[in-house]
């Protein structure tokens, strides 16, 4: 299924396992203006609900969550 929300930064974090993602995408996401999205493309089995999470506890909003196979792309959208 292909996404139809466009993100304005990619970040890759393929291969890395917590908290190396929500590492990554808490410095990718400060360099963001407010109303950017940002792609998280994961593999760790837990990124999702790490990511979910960590979008809850910092008020950004979760725009959409994808899973193609073993991978997981999740679109937060800065909103502070």
């Amino acid at each position: 299924m292909l996404s139809t929300v466009k993100a304005d930064r990619t970040l890759d974090t393929l291969g890395l396992y917590c908290p190396v993602p929500i590492l990554r995408t808490r410095e990718e996401i400060d360099k963001m203006t407010i109303g950017q999205i940002l792609e998280i493309v994961a593999d760790d089995p837990a990124a999702e609900e790490d990511l979910k999470r960590f979008a809850k506890r910092v008020g950004h909003e979760v725009v959409s969550i994808q899973n193609e196979g073993n991978i997981l792309r999740i679109f937060l959208k800065k909103t502070r």
